[in-house]
C-alpha cells in the first residue's frame, strides 16, 4: 500500500468512532484522542473500551509526535533581537541589559552608543528604549520590577525569581519563575529545570528537570538543548543526543561544538554534519556582530 493510500485511509478513520464505529453526523461530535491525534470516540465510555487495543500504538505515535516537535530547529535562540539595532542577541549574558523600567533587554552596542549620546549632549540620562529617567537606587529598581510583575511581564516575574533565589528564598523564587513559566517564558523553563535538579522551593524531580529542558529547548535555548544532549548520551541514546548538539551549534553554542569535536574524532558524528555544524554556528555568532557591539566590547576593557 502506497503513502497516499494510507493517508487516506488514516482520513478515513478520523471520521468513525475507533470503538464502535459510529461516524460523525451533526449530532454526533467526535473527539480526538489528546495523546497521539490519530484516532477519535464518540464518547468517553467508548474510549476507555478502546484503551487497551489502542495503549500501544498510541503511545508510539505520541513519542513521534512529541520528537517533531523536540527536534525541530529553532527560527532563532530564545534571546530574540535587540528591540532596537534589531540585530540577534548574544548568547553571553554579560553582553546584555535588562532596564528595570520596561523590561526590555538590551545589547551592549545600544546600551553604550546611549550613554555616549547621553554623555556627549550633557543630557539627563534615560533608558535607550523607553526613555524613562534613569532609576536612582536599587530599591528604585526593585520598586519599578515590581509594578511589571503586576502587569503580568513574565522577564519581570524571573529577575525578582533570581533576586529571591539568591537571596535563599527558594520558595517565593520558585512561585515567581513558575508564573513566569506559565505565561511562556522560555528562560523560566530552564530556570525551573535548575530548581527542581537543585530542591530549591520544590522537591528534586528528574523528570521534571527533563520537562523544562525540553520546553525550553523548543522554545529555543541553547543551553537546555545542550544539557539534553548530555543526559542523552548519559542514557546511550547517542543519536539522539547528536540531534541536539547539532541544533544547539546552530544557535551559536559554544559548548556544543567542544562535545561535537569529541564525538567526531570518535566517529560518532559524520564530517559532513560536523562541518554543517560548525558552518552554522559561526553563521550564528557572526549575526550577533555590530560596530556598535564591537565599539561596547572596547570600552568595557578600558
Amino acid at each position: 500500500m502506497n503513502t497516499k493510500n494510507l493517508e487516506e485511509e488514516a482520513d478515513d478513520m478520523m471520521m468513525y468512532c475507533a470503538s464502535c464505529g459510529t461516524a460523525e453526523v451533526d449530532d454526533i461530535k467526535l473527539k480526538t484522542c489528546t495523546a497521539c491525534k490519530s484516532v477519535r470516540y464518540c464518547s468517553v465510555k467508548c474510549q476507555k473500551e478502546h484503551r487497551p487495543q489502542h495503549k500501544r500504538a498510541c503511545k508510539k505515535r505520541a513519542a513521534e509526535l512529541h520528537d517533531e516537535i523536540l527536534f525541530k530547529q529553532p527560527e532563532s535562540s530564545y534571546e530574540g533581537d535587540c528591540p532596537i539595532c534589531c540585530l540577534p542577541m548574544s548568547l553571553d549574558k554579560t553582553k546584555s541589559t535588562m532596564m528595570a523600567c520596561c523590561s526590555k533587554v538590551i545589547c551592549d552596542g545600544c546600551y553604550h552608543s546611549n550613554v555616549v549620546r547621553i554623555t556627549r549632549g550633557s543630557l539627563e540620562p534615560t533608558c535607550p528604549f523607553c526613555r524613562h529617567p534613569d532609576l536612582k537606587s536599587e530599591e528604585e529598581e526593585i520598586n519599578n520590577v515590581m509594578k511589571r510583575v503586576k502587569a503580568n511581564d513574565p522577564v519581570a516575574m524571573v529577575q525578582i525569581g533570581l533576586r529571591r533565589n539568591e537571596a535563599g528564598d527558594y520558595d517565593d523564587a520558585f512561585r515567581y519563575v513558575s508564573k513566569a513559566a506559565e505565561l511562556g517564558d522560555v528562560g523560566a523553563h530552564y530556570q525551573l529545570a535548575i530548581f527542581y535538579r537543585k530542591g530549591h522551593g520544590v522537591e528534586k524531580d528528574v523528570k521534571k528537570v527533563v520537562y523544562h529542558w525540553e520546553q525550553a529547548a523548543i522554545g529555543g535555548h541553547p543551553r537546555a538543548r545542550y544539557n539534553l544532549g548530555c543526559e542523552e548520551k548519559n542514557n546511550g541514546r547517542i543519536d539522539r543526543a547528536m540531534k541536539h548538539w547539532i541544533i544547539a551549534a546552530t544557535l551559536g553554542c559554544d559548548d556544543t561544538l567542544d562535545a561535537l569535536k569529541v564525538c567526531f574524532r570518535g566517529g560518532l558524528v559524520t564530517k559532513e554534519d560536523f562541518a554543517a555544524a560548525l558552518r552554522a554556528h559561526q553563521t550564528a555568532v557572526e549575526a550577533t556582530k555590530s560596530p556598535q557591539r564591537e565599539a561596547a566590547e572596547v570600552a568595557r576593557k578600558v
